[in-house]
């Protein structure tokens, strides 16, 4: 049996859960989150906890009892505290602004690099503007948003100007030959 699937996910209290077969609702604090699970799947509410059930032990079945149980936890977390990601302008001259909603970074091209944030997602730039914080409710809407803001500038391995995430280390490359004797 898989060790994720058969933990019960604990609903604190201020979360509304509601199940209707394989469709799962979850309202909380931050907002309001439904998916719809595999049918195969079954999905049971007793005394604050869904547990996450599977028929049989087909290989398909034993895949998504894992899946579907941690997709619940994160939806869970989310509309309980949220998701943040912070990302890191290293460079001279790189730095983020916000222009209303949408986030403005200067990261060494001709031209500014405007983001609009998508439904349900925030962004907020921290006092050096160096700081990019994204936060929202949705765990992989806000990993998403976070590595497609990265690739406009990806951290190059020689000085290690870019775009990285907060705790992210660059592997450094010597340069050539004769600059390093």
């Amino acid at each position: 049996m898989s060790r994720i699937g058969r933990l019960p996910v604990e609903v604190p209290s201020g979360v509304d859960v509601k199940i209707n077969g394989s469709h799962v609702k979850i309202k909380g604090p931050k907002g309001e989150m439904e998916f719809t699970f595999s049918p195969g799947i079954d999905l049971s509410l007793k005394d604050g906890e869904i547990i996450v059930t599977r028929p049989s032990d087909i290989r398909e079945m034993r895949s998504l009892h894992g899946t579907t149980r941690a997709l619940i936890q994160n939806m869970i977390i989310g509309v309980t505290d949220g998701y943040q990601k912070e990302l890191q302008l290293v460079g001279v001259g790189y730095r983020a602004a916000m222009q209303g909603k949408n986030l403005v970074l200067n990261v060494g091209y001709s031209h500014q690099v405007e983001i609009e944030p998508p439904q349900g997602i925030d962004f907020e730039v921290g006092d050096r503007a160096q700081q990019v914080f994204i936060r929202g409710i949705d765990k992989q809407k806000v990993g998403q948003v976070a590595a497609d803001i990265r690739k406009v500038r990806k951290p190059e391995p020689y000085k290690g100007k870019g775009i990285r995430y907060k705790d992210e280390r660059v592997r450094r490359k010597a340069g050539k030959a004769g600059k390093v004797a």
